[in-house]
């Protein structure tokens, strides 16, 4: 070739930094000398995010995209959360056929995003309100501010990617596949996985299944992300096994794992995972005594003091909680504590516990009535509410266990990534509650313990984050051992990459 080909390799890596990652890419298929230069670039993880409130989908799709992809990354995986008056399956769409086949992709529709603007840069918070108008229908105001899209694509050397869906055959509609989407994220991961993101279909319950997940996966695999929104994916294998011609996806999860070919020289991502609640419990502890599912849409049930046979009046107990309570918008739910066995064949005779939560809806003199079903006559529980001081105080509590995280300060840095030579946080992902108001700033803990970090936040209704805090008080008085928990409410859930670079003696020439 000519005196281009020949030129210095510094030259060459400065360029090629500073290309778009279509362009990166074509220069890699350049050469091997050239594919080996954009390897060195792409050395270090890196992740790229951007947000677009842009009214038009086809504009903030694309607002979107051509920020995430401005620099040199080699996508392996994308998560995209759009505004409610957009079309889930249009955005899709863009996303995967700008991307690629290869690419594992996961959209959602969001009651709220968070992130830097792909036009101006500055932090954005946005929640989202439907809101009616006067015959039942969305109103102009609310299809003029439900829109817009977060994004974020990643690349992380050492690491392999796909989506893994929850299955249900569209031949037997109450029959969803728990053993082999367990069966299926266990072989994905051979032993140890890094990271779970799992997201969830608005009308699936999945406490039992997150409950089997944090049964199956090692404790140190951080298992985050949102149960209850519409969905849609695209799997890195395009397998048939996943056909949705035959399946619906109930779930669907993200699933970052360690790849066995690892080239040599490559540093190490790793997942660290905080919550901050919103909740406080309170009262004395309760036992359902009847429960009446009505369809799979809630639960009437009578109760009685744990240890006494009387049942309570439910309407005068809401009463009771209501003027004890200081802010009349608070939130109310029950946790109750569930002892389940396995549904998984090898392991049927083992009983999981876990807290769940139900929001209450109301009542009468004999029923309480809370959303969802599940629960079972025997079950315990407390009633919890919103606490926005809770709230403020547990989010400060995260930005200090997410400070530690920050590397001792270094004089060197990759001139071709953000990440400091000793490693440190590359990323974050935050899921919020749509219930935990405006007041404060959620992304604050990432956003000021790592400032220009890419973050990227999907605001939902029900945040998966696993955790065994929420119960552990509850039950430490009576010497149990701690309800885990999954599946929360009014809660902000953060998760941070971390890059550990290798050791000095691993690098090659």
């Amino acid at each position: 070739m000519g005196g281009f080909a020949a030129v210095n390799d510094d030259i060459l890596q400065n360029i090629l930094f500073r290309l778009p990652a279509s362009s990166f890419a074509s220069a890699a298929c350049v050469s091997k000398s050239w594919n080996k230069v954009c390897d060195r670039v792409l050395t270090c993880p890196k992740l790229a995010s951007a947000l677009s409130l842009n009214p038009s989908l086809p504009d903030a799709v694309k607002e979107a995209l051509d920020k995430v992809l401005s620099k040199p990354i080699r996508p392996q995986f994308a998560i995209a959360s759009i505004g409610l008056q957009f079309s889930l399956e249009a955005a899709h769409q863009i996303i995967t056929e700008r991307l690629g086949s290869k690419v594992p992709v996961v959209t959602n529709a969001a009651c709220g995003i968070i992130g830097r603007d792909a036009i101006t840069n500055t932090m954005r918070e946005v929640r989202w309100h439907m809101i009616p108008a006067e015959d039942g229908s969305v109103s102009r105001e609310s299809e003029e501010f439900n829109r817009g899209i977060v994004l974020i694509v990643g690349y992380l050397p050492g690491l392999k990617v796909d989506a893994i869906p929850l299955l249900r055959p569209k031949m037997e509609h109450r029959v969803t596949m728990v053993d082999r989407f367990m069966m299926d994220i266990r072989n994905y991961t051979v032993s140890v996985s890094g990271s779970v993101i799992p997201a969830g279909d608005q009308h699936i319950d999945l406490t039992p299944v997150l409950a089997e997940l944090d049964c199956v996966m090692p404790e140190e695999t951080v298992i985050v992300g949102e149960a209850s929104s519409r969905f849609v994916c695209k799997t890195a294998r395009n397998s048939e096994e996943y056909n949705p011609d035959l399946y619906f996806f109930d779930a669907v999860a993200l699933v970052f794992a360690k790849d066995k070919n690892k080239p040599p020289g490559i540093g190490e991502t790793r997942f660290h995972a905080t919550l901050s609640t919103g909740v406080m419990p309170f009262g004395p502890e309760l036992k359902a005594i009847s429960v009446t599912a009505k369809g799979t849409e809630c639960s009437w049930l009578t109760a009685s003091m744990n240890g006494y046979h009387q049942i309570l009046d439910s309407q005068r107990l809401l009463d009771d909680i209501s003027e004890e309570m200081d802010d009349e918008a608070a939130d109310l739910y029950i946790g109750v504590i569930q002892k389940r066995p396995s549904s998984l064949e090898h392991e049927k005779m083992k009983l999981r516990t876990y807290l769940a939560f139900y929001e209450v809806l109301g009542g009468d003199e004999e029923y309480l009535v809370v959303d969802g079903v599940g629960i079972k006559p025997g079950d315990t529980f407390l009633f919890y509410h919103s606490d926005s001081a809770t709230a403020s105080s547990s989010c400060l509590n995260a930005f200090e266990k997410l400070k530690v995280l920050k590397p001792a300060a270094s004089s060197s840095r990759n001139p071709y990534s953000n990440i400091d030579s000793n490693g440190g946080v590359f990323g974050g992902l935050l899921f919020s509650s749509h219930y935990r108001g405006e007041t404060y700033f959620d992304s604050f803990p990432i956003y000021s313990n790592f400032p220009g970090t890419p973050l990227a936040g999907i605001v939902c209704n029900r945040e998966i984050g696993r955790d065994s805090s929420a119960a552990s008080m509850w039950q430490e008085a009576k010497e149990e051992s701690p309800a885990r928990c999954s599946l929360h409410v009014c809660t902000t859930v953060y998760l941070v990459f971390i890059y550990v670079p290798p050791s000095p003696n691993l690098y090659i020439n």
